[in-house]
């Protein structure tokens, strides 16, 4: 599910594992060896959530190094006209005339509370390649689907810091 990912993607997270390396990392170290010096481990409470804070860590950094290391990229370019990733998209619902705007993104950035939509959920995997003014039927599975008219895209860069959801 989480295979595709765009170059900045990748960045964004080789970044997160450098900060988590070089700066929480150590620091969680020295929260154990503190932790351990105050007494009965058996009864330490701090010195337990210390080693769980450092093996969160360290769970962290490999999770995303197996991403990086086995991710298909893929490419952010669309034709001006039509929906890529990381274009925004106003669309107006046909059942009910509402209209929603969403960010397309990869599936390790996707937020639908900040309507950032994945490119590989049923209204993403609708949209992208559409041009604005199409009427695109969004097929959610056997029994379910509906239509929603592109009424504008966005171009938007990459560059807005917006950081690789945890896990």
């Amino acid at each position: 599910m989480y295979d595709q990912l765009t170059k900045s993607d990748i960045r964004k997270m080789e970044e997160e594992i450098e900060y988590r390396k070089l700066v929480v990392r150590p620091k969680a170290l020295e929260d154990v060896k503190e932790t351990r010096a105050h007494g009965d481990l058996s009864e330490n409470f701090e010195y337990h959530a210390a080693k769980k804070y450092k093996n969160q860590n360290e769970s962290r950094i490999r999770y995303l190094e197996r991403m990086i290391r086995t991710a298909k990229v893929i490419s952010e370019d669309s034709a001006e006209d039509e929906v890529g990733l990381n274009n925004t998209v106003t669309v107006e619902f046909a059942d009910d005339g509402s209209v929603e705007t969403y960010r397309i993104v990869t599936t390790v950035r996707g937020n639908s509370l900040e309507n950032m939509i994945s490119n590989e959920s049923p209204l993403g995997k609708a949209l992208l390649k559409k041009k604005e003014g199409q009427t695109v039927h969004v097929q959610v599975n056997e029994s379910v689907g509906y239509e929603v008219k592109i009424l504008k895209i966005e171009n938007t860069t990459d560059e807005s810091g917006d950081r690789i959801r945890s896990f």
